[in-house]
């Protein structure tokens, strides 16, 4: 009998390229792969170990599937991803719900650790994470067929007092630029025309494999693949974000006018305690200079509130420098103390609630810009790439070069019949807290 697979993916996109990648290796081996969890014969959890709330989701998901040996057709359970690769002595005492896991490094092993969990063996396959997938092994994008994301580096060196990505994804290591255009090509071919670039520091990309910063190369590179008509950036490091890289993203039309930067905060001294590079001046030249080369840019950022140490003052601070700065787009995330981190052995931790109600004051401070910087956009004319139809509403709905997949606004339109996956013009009329509207101009 065929074995009957679901991958369950938890946390971030690059966690949803490894996923796709287990789904093409598992396709490759001759095994179906299954949307409905009650018809698999084996479920993948690809987890994410993040923070708390991340850690969590993980083991609640875990706990649910492994319900299914009784309630269905479950005989192997494989826990997957940076909880595995964080917790895998933990994880296999406390939870024998289990059958196999297999850490960030070993991902590309997964049919082994299939083939060994039916046998009933209870594989662990954890070692250091130094692999880095390549464009020759299979996948299996399950994102709409006109979007994809692709990894350009894998891990981070960044000694941030505050994050564990190190711990469970290694060290930073960039895919050769050949790897990188050649997937991008594979996924055009497929219909793919956004390409959306992900690594937890994508702004040092090649300085370990190539004579320094090499991301301006490879943004070029990417948008002179055929068909591909968007290459958006995400997670660009402002302590590397070069002249260089700002005059690419403002001269190549395909690069999107869009920079995902984390700040984390304002104030010198909390960055200093995060170890975080630069100090706010830095970042008002960064953010003064790309706004002046680009003009139209959409700037999204994300902020930690509650920081151990993190006063009212310095929580007053930033609430000016939020307004000041006027993102269009920005994340809060209240401060997670992670085991191993320095910072979950820093003095003067922030109660819970204080942090929550630092993370909400925040966003409706954010909630204010967005509108306000919407309105902005009214009167523009601005590509849409369409993606779905409302027919409740009778609009068709899609996403502006300004707005990235999943986590950004969507633009509104009302006035013609259009095609999902294609772009169509439209002249923005309306503008709300974090969407547009408009119409298809003929």
């Amino acid at each position: 009998m065929t074995e009957k697979v679901k991958v369950v993916t938890l946390g971030c996109e690059k966690n949803l390229v490894d996923s796709e990648i287990m789904a093409g290796l598992i396709h490759g081996r001759g095994f179906q792969l299954v949307d409905n969890k009650e018809d698999a014969t084996v479920i993948i959890v690809n987890t994410c170990g993040f923070i708390d709330a991340a850690k969590e989701e993980s083991v609640n998901t875990i706990l649910d599937m492994a319900e299914l040996k009784q309630t269905a057709n479950l005989k192997a359970l494989i826990v997957s991803g940076c909880l595995t690769q964080r917790y895998k002595k933990e994880l296999m005492e406390e939870m024998p719900e289990i059958d196999g896991i297999v850490g960030t490094g070993d991902f590309d092993k997964i049919n082994h650790i299939v083939d060994e969990a039916l046998r009933g063996k209870k594989p662990v396959l954890i070692g250091n994470p130094v692999f880095n997938y390549d464009a020759d092994l299979p996948r299996q994008v399950t994102t709409p067929r006109y979007t994809a994301y692709v990894k350009i580096a894998e891990g981070c060196d960044n000694a941030c007092t505050f994050c564990s990505i190190p711990i469970m994804r290694g060290a930073f290591r960039s895919r050769s630029m050949e790897s990188i255009v050649n997937e991008v090509t594979q996924l055009a071919a497929q219909g793919v025309k956004e390409i959306s670039l992900i690594a937890q520091d994508s702004t040092n990309y090649g300085t370990d494999i190539y004579d320094g910063f090499a991301l301006p190369a490879l943004l070029n590179k990417v948008s002179e693949v055929p068909g591909i008509e968007w290459v958006r950036l995400h997670y660009a490091y402002p302590g590397f974000f070069s002249d260089e890289l700002i005059a690419t993203i403002a001269a190549n039309p395909k690069v999107c006018k869009y920079i995902d930067m984390p700040l984390q905060h304002s104030e010198d001294s909390i960055l200093k305690r995060m170890r975080r590079p630069g100090r706010q001046k830095d970042t008002r030249e960064l953010v003064r200079k790309i706004r002046e080369a680009i003009p139209d840019v959409a700037l999204r950022t994300s902020l930690i509130v509650g920081f151990p140490g993190e006063t009212e003052e310095d929580f007053e601070n930033l609430k000016a420098f939020v307004r000041e700065m006027e993102f269009d787009r920005m994340g809060v995330f209240a401060y997670s103390k992670e085991d191993d981190t320095p910072a979950s052995r820093l003095p003067n931790q922030v109660p819970d609630d204080v942090k929550e109600f630092r993370a909400n004051t925040l966003m409706e401070i954010q909630r204010e810009i967005s509108n306000q910087r919407g309105g902005q956009r009214i009167g523009q004319e601005i590509d849409v790439l369409i993606e779905r139809y409302d027919g409740r509403s009778d609009v068709y709905v899609g996403r502006s070069q300004y707005d990235a997949p999943e986590i950004d606004g969507e633009v509104f339109v009302s006035n013609a019949k259009l095609k999902i996956g294609e772009m169509a013009k439209v002249r923005i009329t309306h503008s709300y807290e974090f969407d547009l509207s408009g119409e298809v101009i003929a």
